[in-house]
């Protein structure tokens, strides 16, 4: 018994982090109020009595207790963003000039349909690990926390340095973060900063990490032609240092999917081992509609995104209610990938909800990709609109075809 007392002492802040999700979670659970109180209260009760009894720390642990977190089916982790800063290039891209570019576009136009008025473009030889480092340094100036404290790096790009080595490993060095930790590239556009936070979650639920700095960072405008209006009125560069730490709040449930099916629908083709460049891949042509590029530039099948983006994103929505146990009025926010205007626009009537709740942030800085969604973040966390408790749905989608959803309370 007093090996296992020990044991049980070793573990109390892990059973603690426990506790906290479970009582989130059942809380939450379907069925009534008068249920749910009741799961709650016996929960909490287990907890306490475990905390100050050894014999019944033995009993209820390989009992009950576990049996109530069998019950929790998607739990959450005890975790938190707890800071985001953000960061654009100085070049400014701007409705005039691309209304220059082209006529049939004025610039009432462009700002009616995407909702964009300028983007912000990276200059030559800024690269998207510039950006992110510029993200991450504000984000250390602020005081939030020291870079010493950091045990995990993410950088989520499709912007790379090189072919090799990764660049998070640059970012390490360039940061002056502890050679003592992990640092890896997540190849994601659109869905990226969801799936960045699940991994820096999974990583403190593991135990591997307790600070994690996710860094988003992309620059499309460099695969971009600059006479190919489907894409060049919509993308813009910047980067998001997000810091997730342990303890209070909840991350999770998550949702995931891909359609490789549609791979082909965003995509810069040329450039890779699959197709290297070559005199032929750097021809540009016109694609019948006006826009002009060549096989090493970006393409995008902007019909088939949106539908993708139709079908899928509502059902990942309603999974998110279902696994978190939620109806839709209880959510606070739903921040979307900022894709564009008229495809936001799209998605909230789809989706039925107000105005108030899907929150958007692209009008001067432009569809960021992988950044999108911590932009909209930074300034609702600067409103004072996520105070503790809010509930807030994450979705990114988008090239892949990928997409993804999280639950995040505060």
């Amino acid at each position: 018994m007093a090996g296992f007392t020990a044991s049980f002492g070793a573990n109390w802040r892990m059973l603690k982090m426990r506790a906290a999700i479970g009582r989130v979670q059942l809380q939450r659970m379907p069925g009534s109020t008068a249920r749910r109180q009741a799961k709650t209260k016996s929960f909490l009760y287990l907890v306490h009595e475990c905390a100050t009894s050894a014999t019944r720390q033995q009993r209820y642990i390989t009992t009950d207790f576990f049996s109530l977190l069998h019950d929790i089916k998607h739990p959450a982790i005890c975790a938190s963003i707890r800071a985001i800063a953000t960061h654009v290039p100085d070049g400014v891209l701007d409705n005039e000039t691309l209304a220059t570019a082209f006529p049939d576009w004025p610039a009432e136009k462009i700002l009616a349909k995407t909702g964009i008025r300028e983007r912000r473009v990276a200059a030559p030889g800024e690269t998207a690990a510039d950006l992110g480092f510029h993200a991450a340094e504000k984000l250390f100036n602020s005081g939030v926390l020291d870079r010493e404290d950091v045990d995990f790096l993410i950088l989520c790009t499709q912007g790379s340095d090189y072919i090799l080595p990764t660049s998070a490993c640059i970012l390490q060095d360039r940061l002056g973060l502890r050679r003592d930790i992990g640092a890896f590239d997540i190849n994601l556009g659109c869905s990226g900063f969801v799936y960045g936070v699940s991994v820096a979650a999974s990583l403190i639920a593991s135990g591997a990490a307790s600070n994690v700095l996710l860094v988003t960072a992309d620059t499309y405008s460099k695969y971009i032609h600059d006479q190919d209006k489907s894409v060049r009125t919509l993308f813009g560069d910047g980067a998001a240092a997000t810091l997730i730490t342990a303890g209070d709040g909840a991350i999770g449930p998550f949702v995931f999917g891909t359609d490789g099916r549609g791979s082909k629908d965003l995509i810069v083709e040329a450039g890779g081992f699959r197709t290297p460049c070559s005199p032929a891949t750097g021809v540009a042509a016109d694609d019948g509609a006006g826009n002009i590029r060549s096989r090493e530039n970006l393409y995008m099948n902007g019909g088939n995104v949106m539908n993708f983006t139709l079908r899928e994103v509502p059902g990942a929505f309603t999974q998110l209610l279902e696994r978190s146990g939620v109806a839709a009025e209880e959510v606070d926010f739903v921040v979307l990938h900022q894709a564009n205007k008229f495809m936001l626009d799209a998605l909230q009537k789809k989706l039925g909800l107000p105005e108030a709740k899907v929150p958007r942030r692209y009008e001067e800085i432009g569809n960021t990709v992988s950044s999108t969604i911590p932009f909209v973040l930074e300034e609702l966390l600067a409103q004072g609109r996520l105070s503790r408790g809010t509930q807030t749905f994450l979705i990114g989608f988008g090239v892949g075809l990928s997409w993804a959803g999280a639950s995040i309370i505060w």
